[in-house]
C-alpha cells in the first residue's frame, strides 16, 4: 500500500480553510494527533465555524473517512492529520491527496502538533501553549528541543509552566501518579499498595500529597530513579528514560499537575477512549473521565508487561500479551512497546502483540513505513497499519496467530 506523508503548503491551507462552510478533522489515534486536532478545533470554535472531529486508528480508516468527506457536493474542507493511502498512481495519487478540499498536516520529520500550531499562526492566532507542548512531548520531543524552544520560553515567561524537582505524573497524589504511570517502569509499577510502600520514607506523600515541599519532591524523584534503574532487568537506556521523567514542568493552571502527565493522558485516551481524548484536547470538561481512562490504561500496560511471554531476536524484543488481555477494551500495545523499549529491552526495537493488534516501537528514530507495509502485505487481506513518530501498529483478524505476527515482523525488520 502506497502512502502519502506530505504537508499542504500553509498559505494554500489558510485560503482553503477561511472559505470553508464546514470543516472535518480526521486525526491519527495518538497523543500528538489529538493535540493537533484539539488546537484546530479550539480555533474553529473561536471563529464559530461548524466542524467535526473523528479519529482513524489506521491509515486505511483515515483514508476512508477523508474520501467520504469529499463525496458531498458542498463547501466542506477536510483536514487530515496522519498518513493516508495514495489513491491511484503517479500524478493522480498526488492529486487525490492534495485536492483543494483536503488539507494535510502530516510530515515524517515533524510532529503534527507543530504543523497545527503553524497553521494557527498563519490564521493570525496563538496556539494554546500547554496543549502544544503536551502534544509535541507525546510525539517524543522534549520541551525546549528544536522547534519547541520558543514555545517553552514563552510558557516559562508567562508562568504557564514552572520547573520543579519530582516526577512527571498527571495527578497531585504521587502514589496514584506513579502506580499508573506509563512513562516509568519500576518494581512497584501498576500496584498502588506497592507504590505506597515504596514511598513510606516520604510521609507527606502518603498523608498530605497536596502539600509536598520541594524537598519532598526531590526525595520522591531520587527514590523513583534508584528503583527504576536498579531493577535487575533495567537496561542502559533506562537512565535516559528516567531522566526525562524527573524534574517535570508543573502546570499551575493546567488540566493536570505536570506537562508530562498531560502528554501521557493524551496518549492513553488516544489508544483506548479516543472520544474522551478529543474532548480533552478541545478543552471540554473531560479531566476526570480522562484520568480514569489513564488509570485503566496504566493497569493494563503493567499487567501485560508482567505477564507477557517474551522472546528475543537479533534487533527485536517481542512480548506476546494476547493471552492476558481484557476483552472489555483494546489493549494499549503501543504504550507497552514504548515503555519496554525505554526501560527493559535488550534490543533497539520492541514488538508488543495483543488480540488482533500489535505495535512496534524503536528507541532511535528510523524509517518504519517500508517495514510495516511489508509485514501487513505478508499477513494478508484484512491487515491494516498505522505509523507515527518512532512507532507503527498493526490490526489483523482473529484468525492470525500471534506467533506468525512476531515471526513476520522479525523477518522484515
Amino acid at each position: 500500500m502506497a502512502t502519502e506523508r506530505r504537508a499542504t503548503d500553509s498559505h494554500a491551507a489558510v485560503s482553503v480553510l477561511e472559505s470553508a462552510d464546514f470543516v472535518r478533522i480526521v486525526t491519527r489515534a495518538d497523543g500528538d494527533g489529538l493535540a493537533a486536532a484539539g488546537l484546530l478545533a479550539r480555533e474553529l470554535s473561536r471563529r464559530e465555524m461548524p466542524f467535526q472531529v473523528s479519529v482513524g486508528t489506521t491509515i486505511a480508516d483515515r483514508t476512508e473517512r477523508v474520501q467520504a468527506g469529499k463525496a458531498g457536493d458542498d463547501g466542506s474542507v477536510t483536514i487530515a492529520i496522519g498518513a493516508l493511502e495514495s489513491i491511484g498512481d503517479g500524478a493522480s495519487a498526488s492529486d487525490a491527496r492534495t485536492d483543494t478540499r483536503t488539507i494535510s498536516l502530516e510530515r515524517t520529520d515533524r510532529p503534527a502538533t507543530l504543523e497545527s500550531a503553524d497553521l494557527l499562526g498563519d490564521l493570525g492566532s496563538e496556539p494554546d501553549l500547554k496543549l502544544t507542548l503536551a502534544g509535541t512531548l507525546a510525539a517524543g520531543i522534549e520541551p525546549g528541543a528544536g522547534e519547541t524552544e520558543w514555545l517553552l520560553e514563552r510558557a516559562l515567561d508567562g508562568t504557564v509552566l514552572e520547573r520543579r524537582p519530582g516526577v512527571s505524573v498527571p495527578t497531585t497524589d504521587p502514589v496514584d501518579g506513579l502506580a499508573h504511570s506509563m512513562a516509568c517502569l519500576a518494581p512497584w509499577s501498576g500496584d498502588t499498595d506497592a507504590t505506597e510502600a515504596a514511598l513510606e520514607s516520604v510521609p507527606t506523600a502518603l498523608e498530605h500529597p497536596a502539600d509536598l515541599s520541594v524537598d519532598d519532591h526531590r526525595a520522591i524523584g531520587s527514590l523513583v530513579a534508584l528503583d527504576a534503574v536498579g531493577h535487575d532487568e533495567a537496561v542502559d537506556a533506562a537512565g535516559t528514560a528516567i531522566g526525562r521523567f524527573l524534574r517535570p514542568y508543573e502546570l499551575p493552571d493546567g488540566p493536570f499537575t505536570t506537562l508530562g502527565g498531560f502528554a501521557e493522558v493524551l496518549e492513553a485516551t488516544a489508544q483506548v477512549e479516543p472520544g474522551t481524548g478529543v474532548a480533552l484536547a478541545m478543552g471540554h470538561s473531560a479531566r476526570e473521565p480522562a484520568l480514569e481512562t489513564w488509570r485503566t490504561c496504566g493497569r493494563q500496560v503493567h499487567t501485560a508487561i508482567d505477564s507477557a511471554t517474551t522472546s528475543r531476536y537479533g534487533g527485536l524484543f517481542a512480548l506476546d500479551c494476547a493471552d492476558h488481555a481484557s476483552t472489555e477494551r483494546p489493549l494499549p500495545v503501543r504504550s507497552i512497546a514504548r515503555l519496554v523499549a525505554a526501560y527493559r529491552s535488550p534490543e533497539p526495537a520492541v514488538l508488543a502483540v495483543g488480540p488482533q493488534s500489535a505495535a512496534l516501537a524503536v528507541r532511535e528514530s528510523r524509517p518504519l513505513e517500508e517495514t510495516i507495509d511489508a509485514v501487513a502485505t505478508h499477513l494478508g487481506t484484512g491487515t491494516q497499519y498505522d505509523l507515527g513518530q518512532q512507532w507503527c501498529s498493526l490490526r489483523f483478524d482473529e484468525q492470525t496467530d500471534t506467533g506468525r505476527v512476531i515471526d513476520t515482523v522479525r523477518d522484515h525488520l
